[in-house]
């Protein structure tokens, strides 16, 4: 078992297995960077979908899939791959997901057919669920209890640059290069990442209990069949033994993995951490966000494109509004947390994306100005900005170091559940209503599903009024010891 450093206050920290002093900087690059690279991926071939569609012939189911696969894989082994990491060594599992990572970039940008891209960005997913639950347990385990607040700031500050960038970065891309590019920008990031891991982090241990196996094949197959028929719905009808079939058999295996995680010994998800009001009341939230939120953004993104007619670099830069204002927003409000709270932020952050995803839907027509979405578009941002680090927070604050990373892991699964669920509910209202994926069929579809969107954000708003207030006391300094781990807020 390698060394963990032992950090004070100090601005550096001894490198694993040696003597020497590695700036904390170098351990937030080395714990966000790759962290970075995978939430970019959520949201960095949304703004390719439209020129990806043409160029493989894809379906808008198929356009679904493409985002699904990649949260659905994500979700599914976020909390297996905190228990392995317990195991074999949360570094050596974080490495081996920037590993996969970026193999899965590669192959995802050698994609000739749509189920190739499907299958690469599955598996892209199965790597992000190695990165994202570990970044912050390795950065939290590598700083002093006074600089955490500022640390996991700038890795909220981060996670959001990550999603903020992905249409700008994903244009940018696409017009200069082509779509296949996007992916493989990953490869020389990964090429980096893997030996500053190694250098900067802590190779730290868990609990060593066995693998819940049974339990990762009830929720994923459980979550798959859920997804599916809600995507299917349109297509083969609700009624259809496809569809029907497809929901009944998901539900019934969500609700045995309820029963078999009360009984199992060595559980992948403790259902006794919902005890804990604001662990229960925060992943609840995180559910309904990011199910109203990145619904909304599949399908605003396109419509700049579709109907509006803008380049994917033109649609990037016009939401920079939306998609840069967390990264100014969201390390200030992890300084300011532990005074005025976790509740606070997360409640304003999402009343003010609510107001602004009902704006746009109120404003969306094929003749709608730039000027009249800079409101909205800033409104949302600025929400992003200020859920992010005290909703991470929140999640963490009563657990105790031995379920930190499961509660973290479990933070991140239900809200990559939420956003392939959001996808899914919000695409079957715009099919629904007739959408078609041309400039005059898609306007009058695309509003009841933004509204939808909307409406979820403004329900997370006032179920997030349930939190504690989470202000920080004397005896509780900050909301994370000293080898918390948490996982990111993504898509």
């Amino acid at each position: 078992m390698t060394a963990t450093p032992s950090i004070d206050d100090s601005p550096a920290l001894t490198a694993p297995g040696s003597r020497r002093r590695i700036p904390i900087w170098l351990a937030i690059v080395a714990a966000s960077l790759p962290m970075f690279m995978a939430t970019l991926d959520n949201l960095i071939m949304t703004s390719a979908l439209p020129v990806i569609r043409l160029d493989l012939n894809a379906s808008i189911g198929e356009l679904q899939w493409f985002v699904n696969a990649y949260t659905l894989a994500f979700a599914t082994f976020m909390l297996m791959a905190v228990a392995v990491g317990d195991r074999l060594g949360r570094r050596s599992v974080f490495v081996f997901g920037i590993a996969l990572f970026t193999v899965a970039s590669a192959f995802s940008a050698l994609s000739t057919d749509p189920w190739m891209l499907i299958v690469g960005r599955a598996f892209q997913g199965v790597g992000a669920a190695a990165l994202m639950p570990l970044s912050l347990t390795l950065l939290v385990g590598s700083v002093s209890t006074r600089l955490r607040p500022l640390a996991i700031g700038i890795w909220g500050g981060v996670s959001g640059l990550g999603v903020a960038l992905g249409p700008l970065i994903g244009g940018a891309v696409i017009e200069g290069w082509n779509w296949e590019a996007i992916f493989w920008l990953n490869v020389p990031t990964g090429i980096i990442s893997v030996p500053l891991a190694l250098l900067a982090l802590p190779n730290t241990f868990g609990a060593r209990l066995r693998a819940d196996v049974l339990g990762l094949a009830l929720v994923g197959v459980g979550v798959l069949g859920v997804v599916y028929g809600i995507v299917r719905g349109n297509d083969a009808g609700w009624s259809s033994v496809e569809v029907v079939g497809s929901l009944v058999v998901g539900a019934v295996l969500l609700v045995a993995f309820v029963v078999w995680e009360s009984r199992t010994t060595a559980p992948l998800l403790p259902l006794r951490l919902f005890r804990d009001r604001s662990f229960s009341v925060a992943n609840v939230v995180g559910f309904v966000f990011s199910f109203g939120i990145f619904g909304s953004i599949f399908i605003l993104i396109q419509f700049l494109q579709i109907v509006q007619g803008h380049s994917p670099l033109e649609a990037g830069l016009m939401t920079m509004p939306w998609t840069m204002a967390p990264l100014i927003v969201a390390p200030l409000t992890g300084l300011i947390t532990p005074r005025i709270g976790t509740r606070l932020p997360v409640v304003v952050g999402l009343a003010f994306q609510s107001v602004g995803v009902f704006w746009l839907a109120g404003i969306l027509s094929a003749d709608a100005t730039y000027a009249s979405m800079i409101g909205p578009f800033l409104f949302a941002g600025i929400g992003m900005g200020l859920v992010f680090a005290p909703s991470s927070t929140a999640v963490l604050v009563n657990m105790s170091s031995a379920d930190q990373a499961k509660a973290s892991g479990t933070n991140s699964t239900l809200r990559e559940v939420g956003v392939a669920l959001g996808i899914a509910v919000l695409t079957a209202v715009f099919t629904g209503a007739g959408g078609q994926l041309t400039p005059t069929g898609y306007v009058g579809a695309a509003i009841p599903a933004v509204i939808v969107g909307a409406s979820a954000l403004a329900l997370s708003a006032l179920l997030a009024l349930l939190l504690p207030a989470g202000r920080a006391t004397r005896t509780a300094p900050t909301a994370m010891p000293a080898t918390a781990p948490a996982t990111a807020p993504v898509a």
